[in-house]
């Protein structure tokens, strides 16, 4: 089909629609009515003229022959077969030649393969507005916003169902798509750290497991101890880019994050793997005098990982800094009671030790064992400072907070934590909702290519696998 033909069809379209609604409006004088009325004209019309212009160029492409060859295998033309399509401008029914192998088998639309559309009933454009949509709403809402702001109108099944099943293609080829949205990609060229975080955030899985926390003591309906659901740890990933210090005193100033997350799996296998990969890419791009920052919060699991596995030999570690001064917080509180002056001077003259003295640690620890001492403290209190010390006495060699400001490191993990948040609380822990972790993971995945910056990249990527694939 010409490009002359297409406009001419699209234009005589747009006319005729548009003028069957300028016949019924009355445009004597300027309301507000009047301008709405026009809008929605305008609507129809350039839905109705995007559709009759695409259909009318596909169709120029039609396949007449009575016979093909595909894949070895010969295909008769048997019929034309009429399907719905969700394009840009709106539902678009479409004939199309279909052919059969003479041996049975499925059917083979030509017209669908040349313009990507096998097994599909949404247009690629629809899908990622879709998608987009959905990695920060539900499907509801998402169907709602559409219905306000586009020309095309998919119902909340035809949005689980575009979710569903491009979100599992995309699961599935996770590794691969990240590696070409890498390839492209190179630190900030002002980075002079590069700061790597772990951490872990509860979502609620629609599974069973045991429930969580004490057992009820009141009187009433006793509630078993198997659950319909379970809170299960999701872990989230950050690789943070750091430049110059933006003033004295103050940290240095992050460049960029990119970001992992995954459902909750058995020893997280599938994020730290994951994880390690962005790392290796990351390291591989940077200049030598670039420094490595492991920072973490008090979980041991991630320590004992971190700590046992040769690949972070190299990275300079601490524990972050706000996780500290809460447990600080904490310590004061038990030693001095809750809501105390003495407590709030303890805390801050420690805090301020803590940023700006080598060694401070050791004399937080000192302290505690020093009031402790001189202190009447209840039995309860002095069990829960014992595990307060503990953390202290642990993790002091993790707490060089002095020494990494003074080289312009980072000392918290703020990034890992915002991204817990904007990740995965945000758009998972909403109101009554429950996961699948396959569903949950479609969501996760979509989410950490928004908040990674890389969404453009990613729909690139996706769809040439996504054609080589069908190829």
């Amino acid at each position: 089909m010409s490009v002359t033909a297409l406009i001419e069809t699209a234009t005589q379209e747009f006319k005729q629609k548009l003028s069957a609604c300028c016949e019924k409006l009355e445009i004597e004088r300027l309301t507000p009515e009047l301008a709405e009325q026009v809008c929605a004209g305008l609507s129809q019309a350039i839905s109705a003229a995007g559709v009759a212009g695409l259909r009318a160029f596909l169709e120029g492409y039609e396949n007449h022959s009575p016979t093909l060859l595909v894949k070895g295998a010969l295909f008769r033309k048997k019929q034309a077969s009429a399907k719905t399509f969700l394009t840009p401008f709106g539902p678009m029914t479409l004939k199309r030649n279909l052919y059969q192998a003479d041996q049975g088998g499925p059917s083979y639309v030509p017209l669908d393969a040349l313009w990507g559309m096998e097994g599909e009933f949404a247009t690629p454009e629809v899908r990622e507005a879709v998608l987009l949509a959905c990695a920060h709403i539900t499907p509801d809402e998402t169907a709602l916003v559409l219905r306000k702001s586009a020309l095309f109108h998919p119902s909340t099944t035809a949005i689980k169902h575009i979710v569903e099943r491009t979100g599992d293609f995309i699961n599935r080829h996770a590794d691969c798509l990240d590696a070409s949205i890498r390839a492209e990609e190179g630190p900030p060229p002002d980075t002079l750290v590069l700061a790597a975080s772990l951490d872990g955030t509860h979502v609620l899985l629609d599974e069973p497991g045991i429930k969580q926390g004490r057992p009820p003591e009141r009187p009433g309906p006793q509630t078993p101890d198997e659950s319909a659901t379970i809170y299960k740890q999701a872990v989230v990933g950050s690789i943070s880019f750091y430049g110059e210090k933006t003033k004295k005193d103050s940290g240095p100033k992050r460049l960029v994050s990119r970001y992992v997350a995954h459902m909750p799996e058995a020893g997280a296998p599938t994020a730290k793997q994951r994880f390690e990969a962005e790392l290796a890419d990351a390291e591989a791009k940077l200049s030598p005098h670039v420094r490595k920052v492991l920072l973490l919060d008090g979980q041991r699991a991630l320590w004992k990982y971190v700590e046992h596995n040769p690949r972070f030999d190299d990275y300079e570690k601490l524990i972050d800094f706000y996780h500290t001064s809460d447990h600080l917080s904490k310590t004061a509180e038990l030693l001095f009671g809750k809501g105390c002056a003495k407590a709030q001077r303890w805390y801050n003259t420690y805090r301020e030790k803590l940023l700006t003295q080598d060694g401070a640690a050791q004399q937080v620890l000192r302290s505690i064992d020093y009031f402790q001492r001189h202190r009447r403290l209840s039995k309860s209190r002095r069990k829960d400072l014992k595990t307060q010390r503990t953390f202290f006495r642990r993790n002091q060699h993790r707490m060089a907070y002095a020494e990494f400001r003074r080289k312009g490191l980072p000392i918290g993990s703020g990034p890992v934590e915002a991204a817990c948040k904007t990740l995965v609380k945000t758009r998972l822990c909403r109101s009554g909702m429950r996961w699948s972790r396959q569903g949950g993971q479609r969501i996760l995945q979509l989410r950490t290519y928004v908040k990674s910056g890389r969404w453009d990249s990613f729909w690139k990527h996706y769809k040439q696998l996504l054609f080589a694939n069908a190829a």
